[in-house]
């Protein structure tokens, strides 16, 4: 097997036995890279040279018996909203096509303390916005499964360079399901965890009491490890929890033995189509064939998560962009006579048709009586549906349900309709306004393409979310590699 087609546990331990080097696996990767990459765009921009340096000097360490971090010569992607020191950071948005951060967010530090090779910064819908990568300013990445699909979004370069080997790892953000719905279409495993586990501080902020980072990896042992790396308690993050450390891979071998799965009966609804609701059902049995008990829950305000979601996230996006006004983060125009037309000429030829219309929509949702009769109701409804949640882990220590409602979308077939949203990301938006964890996985394929499924936890609660997911995927085979 091609080195680029390993874990990062294989390539670790093949790395600690002097059986390869650290150029040797960024080559392969690089390779892959050269072979690919112009079918699948799955990259705004490629550090080659500062990968190659980082290589050659852990190489070095290890032919000198010295101390190499717990990724040394492993070669990940970054999402193009994670600062990055030096290193273009644009949110795949014209708006910031020149934009290279003076600092670094803290995952990206944390991983480059271990050790990890940088290879470049991933794709993405157009800051965030987007369920397909298609609203990107660049480029438009396709679905390493099928190019003519969408690999799903806001993360969807950093999907597709995991699923087509085209990094070991990569970190994607989660605002309402960016991690987790590309992780579903491009059959690799997607984590957003609980909201404050893992630092904010230097993630463009969209919105603010939504957004999270989190791993996209091929596999849950890969998965455990990167949270281990990139969590814990961030002075730099006001939202940042305070509580020690945990070893996520110690958790992964306890199996679900007596586990209590609840089935959230208002995901399986009408808009589920019948391939996935399948593999789905099938998932449900193998549990139960592994000794947790699986048990229908009813989480009832679900119904009015697409709306309050879309209100409250508005809102906060529309505060948020407001501060590239061609002042300070600023697409550069000529054409203005004074400040109030410098500042509608920067949005208007700096940002995307996506962006501007959730911009809009955000800024009449806090408009005069607006605000009263929208946001602080879709606030207060946020709160039952925390409640929902938190009724259901009473009883339940996982919440199991679809990602979205179909396998990967065509290219260029939208899903501007509310029941087109609904079925990429009505699944995934009620989690995120919860602030719980939840992990997308691949459990089966139809036609080709990955079906994932999506378990929810309890809040930092990680450790029981990754047991889960690591019994099912070793008791299944599910998470192949596409054959580009």
């Amino acid at each position: 097997m091609e080195l680029f087609n390993l874990t990062i546990h294989q390539i670790k331990e093949k790395l600690e036995k002097k059986e390869i080097k650290a150029v040797e696996v960024l080559e392969s990767t690089l390779k892959r890279i050269d072979d690919v990459e112009g079918e699948i765009g799955a990259y705004i921009t490629l550090t080659k040279d500062m990968a190659y340096e980082k290589a050659k000097r852990i190489n070095k360490k290890i032919e000198n018996n010295r101390f190499i971090g717990l990724l040394g010569g492993i070669p990940m992607s970054i999402k193009d909203n994670i600062y990055t020191e030096g290193i273009l950071t644009t949110c795949a948005s014209k708006m910031l096509q020149d934009f290279i951060p003076t600092y670094s967010a803290t995952v990206f530090e944390k991983l480059l303390k271990e050790d990890a090779v940088m290879l470049g910064k991933a794709n993405m819908d157009e800051f965030g916005m987007g369920s397909s990568t298609e609203t990107s300013f660049y480029k438009k990445t396709k679905n390493p499964w099928d190019t003519s699909k969408v690999p799903g979004g806001s993360s969807g370069g950093s999907a597709s360079a995991v699923a087509a080997g085209e990094a070991f790892f990569s970190l994607g953000s989660d605002t309402g399901g960016s991690i987790r719905q590309p992780g579903a279409f491009c059959g690799v495993v997607g984590l957003k965890p609980t909201y404050g586990l893992v630092s904010r501080y230097g993630l463009v902020a969209v919105a603010n009491s939504l957004d999270q980072i989190g791993p996209i990896t091929k596999d849950v042992e890969d998965c455990a490890l990167i949270l281990n790396i990139i969590s814990g308690h961030d002075s730099r993050d006001t939202t940042s929890d305070r509580r020690g450390k945990t070893d996520y891979l110690q958790a992964l071998g306890g199996g679900v033995k007596g586990l209590k799965i609840g089935i959230a009966e208002q995901y399986f609804d009408e808009n589920l189509d019948k391939p996935v609701e399948d593999a789905l059902l099938e998932a449900i049995e193998i549990f139960g064939d592994l000794g947790a008990i699986c048990e229908a829950v009813s989480l009832p305000h679900t119904k009015y998560a697409m709306a309050v979601y879309y209100i409250i996230s508005q809102s906060e996006i529309s505060i948020n962009l407001s501060r590239f006004d061609g002042v300070k983060y600023r697409y550069k125009i000529s054409n203005y006579k004074n400040t109030d037309e410098l500042i509608s000429n920067a949005g208007g030829e700096g940002f995307g048709e996506e962006v501007k219309k959730r911009i809009i929509m955000g800024t009449q949702w806090l408009s005069g009586s607006n605000y009263k009769n929208y946001y602080e109701k879709a606030v207060k409804i946020r709160e039952f549906i925390k409640r929902d949640f938190s009724d259901a882990f009473a009883e339940y220590d996982i919440i199991l349900a679809p990602v979205t409602a179909t396998t990967a979308f065509d290219m260029g077939s939208g899903c501007n309709t509310p029941a087109e949203k609904h079925k990429t990301d009505g699944y995934t938006v009620a989690a995120s306004l919860a602030g719980i964890p939840a992990i997308s996985i691949p459990c089966g394929l139809h036609e080709g393409l990955p079906i994932g499924m999506q378990l929810m936890g309890k809040m930092f609660d990680e450790s029981t979310l990754l047991r889960t997911a690591k019994a099912f995927e070793g008791s299944t085979d599910f998470n192949g590699r596409p054959d580009l």
